[in-house]
């Protein structure tokens, strides 16, 4: 057991973790719609007015709960069935292939076919086939065609990111954000299948940002590419999903996905422990907020603040890199910013009357509903409790078994 071990996953952490996995699930429970998928939920849990219903809140909510199956919780199985079921019925285009972004009610609201909501697909997938759901290898089977024929670039060793719902391009837009959640799938796939090509596409995707690009960029992560994958240092998007400049939450997210990458690998590497720690720790010194806690949600190049507020899923994804380089390359450092940011979601993140993390806070610690209506989904802060429970990075389909299960 390495040094540090006994001084940040003490008994009491762990005790405390899975109780906010089981209050997350206890909130998160009343998201299943009677009528088909999943409700948004406001602060209190009652389902918002809209009926709007995206490809990544689907997905999310599937996998979240089959990973709390797989930990032991009771009653997740209808969940992944209603998520599995209504991404066939809904999301599922059966005259033009592939999944579309957003349902109305029954009508499509957003008909474009996005990778970053057909990796969550793959994602969703992966987590149902572990949690041993019967339709979960036909999903997968079907979304890895799809991402086959129209999203992965063999040539750049990289997925292209959008379409109009009939295939047809729109954009000549390249992200990292697609690409990142690539990573996450393509692993998940290669855990739960051992299919080669899943690990083999992950490596490229990592080698490409947090070895070349990251590594060229004083380890800061550019966002957004031109077709030729060049920077695009001019671009501004959709201000959650494609703001302008870096946005450090990512960094957190592709040094952990370094990490379990790195362990899965058949050739481990020191050196790649090495630069996910470089990553991680750019982003920490740019982004925490030293005066109020928290992190700036976005930054410019040279590391100054862009947008100031402050979301919940940077604050998960820090604390998920710092439990896994506390896993595999212990410093002092690590348990101090980990105890550290824990301090900061408890204080000013985790609703502790009903369950659940807000979404955004502002500059003074105080809640805000600027970007978000009510707390859009279970996914990031359900992987910051469960994941630091895991005996190491990756293999969390196994590594979970029993963790919320009761004494």
């Amino acid at each position: 057991m390495d040094p540090t071990h006994d001084t940040w996953m003490t008994k009491a952490h762990r005790r405390f973790l899975a109780a906010d996995a089981h209050a997350q699930f206890d909130f998160f429970d009343r998201s299943f719609c009677a009528t088909g998928g999943f409700h948004v939920l406001d602060f209190k849990g009652v389902p918002l007015d809209s009926q709007v219903q995206e490809l990544h809140t689907t997905t999310r909510l599937i996998h979240s709960y089959a990973l709390g199956k797989l930990a032991g919780r009771s009653g997740c199985e209808p969940m992944i069935d209603h998520g599995l079921a209504y991404l066939g019925s809904h999301h599922f285009d059966s005259s033009a292939g592939g999944y579309v972004w957003a349902l109305n009610g029954p009508a499509i609201h957003d008909g474009r076919k996005l990778a970053y909501g057909h990796v969550f697909v793959l994602l969703a997938a992966s987590s149902a086939l572990a949690a041993g759901h019967p339709d979960a290898q036909s999903v997968l089977d079907t979304v890895d065609h799809v991402l086959d024929q129209h999203f992965w670039e063999e040539d750049h060793g990289l997925f292209c990111d959008e379409y109009n719902r009939d295939w047809s391009p729109f954009s000549t837009y390249r992200g990292m954000n697609a690409n990142m959640h690539g990573v996450e799938a393509l692993l998940a796939a290669y855990e739960v299948t051992g299919r080669e090509k899943y690990l083999d596409r992950a490596g490229r995707i990592i080698e490409f940002f947090a070895c070349k690009i990251a590594a060229a960029h004083q380890w800061r992560l550019p966002e957004h590419y031109t077709d030729t994958w060049a920077i695009d240092p001019t671009y501004s998007g959709d201000p959650m999903f494609r703001p302008a400049g870096t946005t450090p939450g990512h960094s957190f997210e592709i040094a952990r996905l370094l990490l379990q990458y790195n362990e899965l690998s058949i050739a481990p590497s020191a050196d790649r422990i090495q630069i996910a720690r470089n990553i991680a720790y750019r982003a920490l010194a740019d982004a925490w907020d030293d005066a109020n806690g928290g992190f700036f949600y976005t930054l410019n190049f040279d590391g100054t603040p862009d947008i100031t507020r402050k979301y919940w899923w940077p604050v998960t994804e820090a604390i998920g890199v710092l439990a896994a380089l506390l896993k595999t390359d212990p410093q002092p450092e690590d348990v101090i910013w980990y105890r550290r940011i824990w301090d900061c979601a408890r204080t000013k993140f985790i609703d502790t009357d009903h369950g659940g993390w807000f979404p955004e806070i502002d500059d003074t610690g105080a809640k805000t509903a600027l970007q978000f209506k009510g707390k859009p989904d279970i996914y990031h802060s359900i992987q910051a409790v469960l994941f630091p429970m895991l005996p190491g990075v990756s293999n969390a389909y196994s590594g979970l078994e029993g963790k919320l299960r009761s004494p």
